[in-house]
């Protein structure tokens, strides 16, 4: 089976949203640092505004086409999946704690096992 070809075309546009996306998240971190003489309610709605803006152009940019078309085809497999019943889940989970204990009792018992063969038989410190 051949893999199939990653083609990454970036258009100088797109490198330009990107780069204006970088410089829009930069810019709100300084505006909330650089208004520290003005309310809080009102740095925090420039933090806001500015990270909006590099979201909206960042979506306009081919990479973020791309992540909204990689959101929904998630969305639309995760709606193809059968998940179990509440019954079947139950079940499993009794499964899984009843293995983990079993598994806690044998290493218990090889743990006291061991301590008893190397402390008390053969170097016969008790």
């Amino acid at each position: 089976m051949t893999q199939p070809q990653v083609e990454t075309v970036t258009s100088g546009a797109d490198k330009a949203k990107l780069a204006l996306a970088g410089v829009l998240v930069v810019g709100a971190v300084a505006a909330f640092y650089l208004l520290n003489q003005q309310d809080l309610w009102v740095r925090v709605a420039a933090l806001i505004v500015a990270l909006i803006a590099a979201v909206a152009v960042f979506f306009t940019s081919e990479p973020g086409k791309q992540l909204v078309a990689f959101g929904r085809e998630s969305v639309r497999e995760v709606k193809k999946v059968v998940w179990p019943t509440r019954k079947e889940a139950i079940q499993m989970t009794g499964y899984v704690f009843a293995f983990v204990v079993v598994m806690a009792l044998f290493l218990w018992l090889t743990d006291k096992t061991l301590e008893w063969v190397l402390y008390d038989l053969i170097l016969g410190w008790r």
